[in-house]
C-alpha cells in the first residue's frame, strides 16, 4: 500500500473530481481512495480510466456505508461500487464505520465472502477503537489489512498505533492535516521554514516516520504536488520528538456515532 494516497471525502463534483485523481496518478500517486458515502465512485473510476496509468498499478480503496453493513447489503452494495467505478475487483474494502447495520460477525462474514470471491484483495476497517479492531481480527477469517482513522499532529491516537503494531495491521491517516489546523502550529511552522516546506509537507514526512500512510484531500494541482512532494522531506530525530511533544488534542471528525461516544 503506497504511504502517501489522495483521499476524496467531500470531492463531489464529477468533473473535478475525476481530474484531480487524474493529476493525482500523473504527479505519482498510486493510491487512490473513496466511499460509497462520499457519492464520487463513478468520478474515481472516470479519473482513473482517463489517466495514463494502468489499473493493476492503482492501489484502489472503497468503503461501505453504515447503512449497508448487513450481510446481503454488503454484497449487494459492495458489487454496485465496483460497477461504479468500473472495476472486477478493489485492494482494499473498508466497513467505514462499526455503527448502525455493523454486526461484526455477520459482516465481517459478508466482507470475506467477498475476499474468497476476488473482488477485494484486502479487508480493511475504519474508526475502529481497540476492542472494536479486536474482535474483528478475532472473526475474520481473512487478516484484518488496515484500520482507517483520523491521526495528525493534533490527535496521535498512542493507543491505537501500539494496538495496530501488535496485530500487524496497517494504520491509514485521514484528515492527516487535521483539515488545515496543522498549518497554524508553531512547532510544525517552524520545522517547515527551517526546511524550506509547507507545514503540510512536516505533517505528512511525520506520520511516515511513524510508519503510518496518509490519505490527504486534495483537488487543485498544487496541493496535489505539494503533498506528494512530502516524499522528500525526511525529519530529524530533534524534528520528530518536538512534534510527538505536541499536546494539543483536536480530533476533527466527531459524530455522535463514533464508538468513542459511545
Amino acid at each position: 500500500m503506497p504511504m502517501v494516497g489522495l483521499g476524496t471525502w467531500k470531492n463531489s463534483d464529477p468533473e473535478a473530481c475525476a481530474e484531480s485523481v487524474a493529476t493525482a496518478l500523473e504527479t505519482g500517486y498510486r493510491h487512490i481512495d473513496t466511499a460509497q458515502a462520499y457519492g464520487n465512485e463513478d468520478a474515481v473510476g472516470n479519473g482513473i480510466e482517463q489517466a495514463a496509468v494502468d489499473r493493476e498499478d492503482v492501489f484502489l480503496a472503497t468503503k461501505i456505508w453504515i447503512d449497508n453493513l448487513a450481510y446481503d447489503d454488503v454484497l449487494e452494495t459492495a458489487e454496485a461500487s465496483l460497477d461504479r467505478l468500473g472495476v472486477d475487483s478493489v485492494d482494499l474494502l473498508y466497513v467505514h464505520w462499526p455503527s448502525r447495520t455493523y454486526e461484526a460477525e455477520e459482516t465481517l462474514a459478508a466482507f470475506n465472502e467477498l475476499y474468497d470471491q476476488g473482488k477485494i484483495d484486502r479487508i480493511g476497517v475504519s474508526n475502529f477503537e481497540p476492542e472494536q479492531l479486536a474482535e474483528a481480527i478475532e472473526l475474520s477469517d481473512a487478516p484484518i489489512f488496515a484500520n482507517q482513522i483520523e491521526i495528525h499532529p493534533l490527535l496521535q491516537q498512542e493507543e491505537l498505533r501500539e494496538v495496530c503494531a501488535d496485530h500487524d495491521v496497517e494504520l491509514v491517516a485521514y484528515s492527516p492535516l487535521a483539515r488545515g489546523e496543522v498549518f497554524d502550529i508553531p512547532e510544525i511552522e517552524s520545522i517547515a521554514d527551517d526546511h524550506g516546506v509547507s507545514p503540510a509537507q512536516i505533517s505528512l514526512a511525520w506520520l511516515r516516520h511513524h510508519g503510518i500512510t496518509a490519505i490527504p484531500k486534495a483537488t487543485g494541482a498544487d496541493h496535489i504536488q505539494d503533498n506528494w512532494a512530502s516524499l522528500s522531506v525526511s525529519l530529524s530525530d530533534a524534528e520528530i520528538e518536538t512534534i510527538d511533544s505536541i499536546e494539543t488534542t483536536d480530533r476533527r471528525v466527531d459524530p455522535d456515532f463514533g464508538p468513542w461516544n459511545n
